[in-house]
C-alpha cells in the first residue's frame, strides 16, 4: 500500500508488529510524561500565585478557599495523565502477551489433541509372563511369590 491509498494507515504496520507497538506506546509515554512535568509546575506555580491573592477585606484562609477548585481541577488532570501513562505501559505488555498466547496456541491444541487420542485409544499393556503355579500353593521361603489362600497360611510358618 502507498499513502496516495484511501485505506492506507501508516500505524496498520505498527499494529501488526508487538515491538513496534511497544516502541510507539513508549514515545506517546515519553510525550506524556514531558507534559506531565510541565503541567505539575504549571499546578505548583498556579497555587502559590492563587493563594497570595488576597483580596482587601479577607481573612487569611479565604484565598486558600478560593483556590481550592482550581488545584483540584489541575490535581484530576495529572491524575489522570498518570493512569493514561500506567494504561500505556499495560496495553503494550498485553500486547506482547497477545503475540506470544497466538504463538503458543497451535502447540497447545497438539498437546491436547495427542491427549485426547491417549485417552480414546489407550495403548493395552502386554500382560506379564508369570511362570505358572501349582495347586495354588506358595513356595518355601520367607517371601511370598503367590496369592495363597487362608487354608495355606499355616503350612510354612515358623513359630515363634
Amino acid at each position: 500500500m502507498t499513502s496516495t491509498d484511501p485505506t492506507y494507515s501508516p500505524l496498520r504496520d505498527v499494529a501488526q508488529s508487538p515491538a513496534a507497538t511497544a516502541r510507539y506506546l513508549a514515545d506517546v509515554q515519553r510525550v506524556l510524561l514531558d507534559i506531565g512535568k510541565n503541567l505539575e509546575t504549571l499546578a505548583h506555580e498556579t497555587r502559590v500565585h492563587l493563594r497570595d491573592t488576597h483580596v482587601e477585606g479577607d481573612r487569611w484562609y479565604q484565598a486558600q478557599l478560593r483556590a481550592r477548585p482550581v488545584e483540584k481541577a489541575l490535581g484530576d488532570v495529572l491524575k489522570s495523565l498518570n493512569s493514561l501513562t500506567a494504561g500505556l505501559e499495560k496495553s503494550a505488555y498485553k500486547r506482547r502477551a497477545h503475540d506470544e498466547k497466538v504463538v503458543n496456541v497451535a502447540r497447545e491444541r497438539k498437546t491436547k489433541e495427542l491427549e485426547k487420542e491417549r485417552k480414546n485409544h489407550p495403548q493395552i499393556p502386554a500382560a506379564p509372563n508369570y511362570p505358572p503355579q501349582q495347586g495354588g500353593q506358595q513356595a518355601p521361603g520367607p517371601a511370598y511369590s503367590a496369592p495363597a489362600s487362608i487354608y495355606d497360611l499355616g503350612q510354612h510358618r515358623e513359630s515363634a
